[in-house]
């Protein structure tokens, strides 16, 4: 597992690359850093990243995500030899028709696939750990990105007015081993149950694609999401994570209960996921395993 650490954190006028993809987290990240007086900057997954995002970076340049020889020139030329990973990658359109067109990798893929992948398989984490050795190859280091904005860490308790029923928590004790075991095997960390049933299991599709699938499946109210993190969690990327659009697919879905990892969850947008969960009366709750089998022997 990769420990999150303070100490190793880059100084004031110091420069960070920025790889991004999808969502607000890599917009955060920007900010907390140009705030802590770090220069930034952003390589964005074309396709995916967010307009917004290059406003906020010192300097900036995009990549198809198949060109990893492009991303690591981009770093080097503008002298970003500590990086981070942001943002979600849209991994179903890797296996879209027509993607061998749509993404022809160059020769930096190419060594990064034949060392690194196709001798063992195509698993999320075995690909970024693969990105990140070939970073490697010329000097530039990953850390975590929430080594800037540790406050999206999700902190242990109950986080809006309405707590789980007894059903729930039941449902939540169910589902948090099997959860843990989905991580485990780098298939998802996300799974909808409701009644001592799995519903869905999240995979390729994401977060709300999944919790979208459970509310076609199961059309009864009350349904509960769990997501952790993997066992061996590494905070340089695919770190857990839920946001307002999190809270919405939940009440389309006719999801009322959301329970997730303290300490190991990324909340973005904090205030906002938790005045609508208020609003929509969704019950969200942080926690750890130790406290679950508590409660399941009390």
């Amino acid at each position: 597992m990769h420990v999150l650490s303070l100490d190793n954190k880059l100084k004031p006028g110091e420069r960070i690359g920025l790889i991004a993809g999808a969502g607000r987290f890599p917009i955060i990240f920007a900010e907390a850093a140009r705030a802590q007086g770090l220069s930034v900057h952003g390589v964005g997954i074309q396709g995916m990243v967010d307009d917004e995002l290059e406003s906020l970076c010192d300097t900036w340049d995009s990549f198809p995500i198949c060109k990893v020889g492009r991303a690591i020139r981009s770093c080097l030329r503008n002298n970003a030899h500590h990086a981070v990973m942001a943002g979600k990658v849209e991994k179903v359109e890797l296996f879209a028709p027509g993607r061998f067109w749509n993404f022809v990798p160059d020769w930096r893929a190419i060594h990064m696939l034949w060392s690194y992948v196709f001798t063992k398989d195509r698993r999320d984490d075995t690909i970024l750990l693969a990105v990140i050795r070939e970073f490697e190859r010329d000097n530039i280091t990953f850390g975590s990105a929430l080594q800037y904005c540790p406050e999206l860490l999700v902190e242990h308790g109950f986080l809006t007015r309405r707590k789980p029923s007894p059903t729930q928590w039941r449902d939540i004790r169910f589902g948090w081993d099997i959860a843990k075991q989905m991580g485990g095997l780098d298939i998802g960390q996300s799974i909808v149950v409701n009644d001592m049933a799995v519903i869905a299991v999240e995979a390729i599709e994401g977060t709300d694609r999944c919790i979208e699938r459970a509310g076609k499946l199961c059309r009864r109210a009350a349904s509960t999401v769990v997501k952790v993190a993997k066992p061996q969690q590494d905070l340089r990327f695919d770190v857990p994570t839920i946001g307002v659009k999190t809270i919405q697919t939940m009440h389309e879905a006719g999801c009322r209960c959301l329970a997730v990892e303290a300490g190991m969850t990324i909340m973005l947008d904090q205030e906002d996921v938790l005045t609508l969960a208020d609003k929509l009366g969704i019950a969200v709750v942080s926690l750890n395993a130790e406290e679950l089998q508590l409660k399941a022997v009390s």
